[in-house]
């Protein structure tokens, strides 16, 4: 069996959730959600600086091993990020994912879906990911998905999920994600 690989693709297509490759257009946005004083308390500390955001942004489009979306609607505004990286084996992580307050309450769970599908078709047959300890919606909704805890550290809380348990909730949310268009 080969190992599977995490690369960039243009577009994943759900019912109502669409997941874009990032563009150095989207800096601003980007920095927006991700020093907003409520979304920006569980993730990594992000920098204000837009035009240090499209260098990284320049950087990721020439790199290999990550996927980062925009989650947007399918009318292509945007509401939040999701990042597929750190391949370990047939496991990937996935992570950065900030979703606005003003999205629909589903894009959170179709756009979950949504990583897991590509993942799947990619391969892979496990994640890996960790949670800040404070946020417990989140804790409370990958556990929902099957997800296990494995350890903690000081801050987060680390977990796994199965194949098994994200087909399980892929076939219990199905018709979230149908149809699912992949264009590379």
């Amino acid at each position: 069996m080969s190992i599977p690989v995490i690369h960039q693709t243009d577009l994943i297509v759900g019912r109502s959730v669409k997941l874009r490759n990032v563009k150095t257009d989207d800096a601003a946005f980007i920095v927006a959600l991700r020093t907003n004083e409520k979304k920006g308390r569980f993730i990594s500390t992000t920098s204000d600086d837009i035009k240090a955001q499209e260098k990284w942004i320049e950087g990721y489009l020439k790199s290999e091993g990550q996927a980062y979306f925009i989650i947007t609607d399918l009318e292509d505004i945007p509401f939040g990020t999701v990042r597929i990286y750190d391949q370990q084996q047939d496991s990937f992580c996935w992570g950065s994912w900030v979703i606005h307050e003003d999205a629909p309450p589903h894009f959170a769970i179709e756009s979950a879906l949504l990583v897991y599908h590509y993942a799947l078709k990619l391969g892979f047959t496990s994640a890996h990911f960790d949670v800040r300890k404070g946020n417990h919606s989140v804790i409370r909704f990958h556990e929902r998905f099957g997800a296990v805890r494995q350890k903690e550290t000081e801050d987060d809380v680390l977990f796994t999920i199965s194949k098994d348990s994200i087909q399980h909730s892929m076939n219990k949310f199905k018709k979230l994600i149908e149809p699912f268009v992949l264009r590379r």
